[in-house]
């Protein structure tokens, strides 16, 4: 039996925490102990690795061989760095796929000797030249302003320091949440509901469970992991763009109608059948969502480690993606927890043998 239920205010809960800390690429320290508290309890061990990964282990019931499936979602998010202090206000640029075009009027919190707050800088429309009214401004002709001297700042400011986004989770109606880092703080709250079923279950695999960093820029983090770990199955956990208005139907899926299961090159074949059919047996709503291009998500890198992995990959769906109001449905992360924790359950040797066939 599987433990856990289908009560979503856990999955609020970490969503919340996990959403507000900070983790920009390269500095995911704050998130990653977040994560290690949030996992206590659920697995037999938690560990970092040399790039700062987090890696939360839970034995199988089987024997020291027993088959290993690893599970990754990444911890680190977007946002800005430090290039130089012009003047008392903070030139930067950007860490991971900031679109520029939402950063003038912005709120941010700069992470120097101590966190000051700060506005990225807007010029008024009464100031603007008749043809550069509603054009998206470049990196280099905004800045933060923090409201202190040049003298000030330079004291608790220097180059290379992190700028986040200064916004909080917002619930909304319908078991909607918006806030910053949805991308990939989702993909974490999915293997939470995993683990919290699995922590009653005896699972006849070895599982792992990796909070990767470095997503954002170089998908360094789920290099290593995998390396280290060289699991027989690799399923990548993201988000992936959500239905809206403005957005054909072919290039999204819905939200609320449970996760996207991926199919194309960067996933094993045998895997996505075994996946479609477990929702399928357990009648946990799924959608399939195909890509032509293998790379987005840590499935390429996983895929790609060592002698290669037989990768998987779940989606999220979300709104407004690389922006500090990113939006989900709750229910969504439930369900997609659930059918990661019943394909681990799922798992015997018979399919394990079958993945080493073409």
């Amino acid at each position: 039996m599987l433990g856990g239920n289908d009560i979503d205010m856990d999955a609020k809960n970490f969503l919340k925490k996990l959403s507000n800390s900070v983790g920009i690429s390269g500095r995911e320290h704050s998130a990653a102990k977040i994560v290690c508290k949030m996992f206590e309890g659920m697995v037999d061990e938690v560990k970092f690795d040399a790039l700062g990964s987090v890696i939360m282990f839970k034995n199988g019931k089987g024997s020291k061989d027993n088959p290993k499936i690893m599970m990754a979602a990444h911890v680190d998010e977007i946002g800005l760095i430090v290039t130089g202090i012009d003047k008392g206000f903070i030139r930067f640029s950007s860490v991971g796929g900031v679109d520029q075009r939402i950063l003038p009027a912005m709120e941010v919190v700069v992470h120097g000797k101590k966190e000051l707050i700060g506005v990225i800088s807007s010029l008024p429309p009464h100031l603007c030249e008749p043809q550069d009214k509603g054009k998206a401004w470049k990196f280099e002709e905004l800045f933060v302003d923090c409201g202190i001297s040049e003298e000030e700042l330079s004291q608790l400011v220097q180059v290379g320091d992190v700028i986040s986004f200064k916004t909080e989770v917002c619930e909304l109606l319908n078991n909607k949440l918006s806030g910053k880092s949805m991308d990939n703080r989702a993909g974490l709250a999915v293997l939470y509901e995993c683990a919290k079923r699995l922590s009653k279950a005896d699972n006849e695999c070895d599982v792992y469970f990796v909070a990767t960093v470095l997503e954002e820029v170089s998908y360094g983090g789920a290099i290593t992991s995998t390396f280290g770990i060289m699991p027989d199955i690799g399923i990548a956990v993201d988000v992936t763009h959500a239905n809206a208005p403005e957005l054909p139907e072919y290039k999204v899926i819905e939200m609320g109608k449970g996760p996207g299961i991926g199919i194309g090159p960067h996933v094993h074949p045998k895997v996505y059948q075994k996946m479609c059919e477990v929702a399928e047996e357990g009648r946990i709503p799924y959608q399939v969502e195909p890509s032509a291009s293998p790379q987005g998500t840590d499935a390429f890198a996983m895929q790609t480690t060592g002698c290669g992995v037989a990768t998987g990959l779940l989606s999220v769906p979300l709104r407004y993606m690389h922006t500090p109001a990113e939006l989900l449905c709750v229910s969504d992360v439930v369900k997609t927890g659930k059918l990661l924790a019943h394909f681990v359950m799922s798992l015997d040797s018979q399919f394990m043998e079958e993945l080493k066939c073409c």
